[in-house]
């Protein structure tokens, strides 16, 4: 398999794990020291602990639907539909795969800027 077709598996293993609450599976596809980055609310989060407990703990019964992938080598960009509740939005999601096959970096853009909820200064960094 080419590394395109092995980027575009694993962004989409990436949604999927994420999506069924699979804790385990999101963490084996990220590197050990995956950085991710969020522009519009200016946070950071360092390591695949920290970034799986983010998602552990993230308020809401929120769903992601992926509506595209595009794949170049080493690099993805997704487009997903996410939903919390009743309220949708689009999102789009640029992951970066290490040298082992695995996440090194993701980066979610929103559509519009806004500070970031309480409670989760412990595992993030702003910028």
């Amino acid at each position: 398999m080419d590394d395109t077709a092995e980027t575009r598996r694993i962004a989409t293993a990436y949604v999927d794990a994420l999506e069924e609450r699979d804790w385990d599976r999101l963490a084996t596809l990220l590197a050990e020291d995956v950085v991710y980055e969020m522009p519009q609310t200016r946070e950071r989060i360092r390591g695949r602990d920290t970034y799986v407990r983010f998602n552990v703990e993230y308020p809401g019964d929120w769903h992601l639907r992926v509506r595209r992938v595009v794949a170049d080598g080493r690099h993805a960009a997704l487009r997903l539909d996410v939903r919390v509740g009743d309220d949708g939005q689009d999102a789009c999601v640029w992951l970066e795969v290490g040298d082992q096959g695995r996440i090194a970096r993701i980066t979610d853009y929103w559509p519009e800027a806004y500070e970031p909820p309480a409670g989760r200064e412990h595992l993030v960094e702003r910028w």
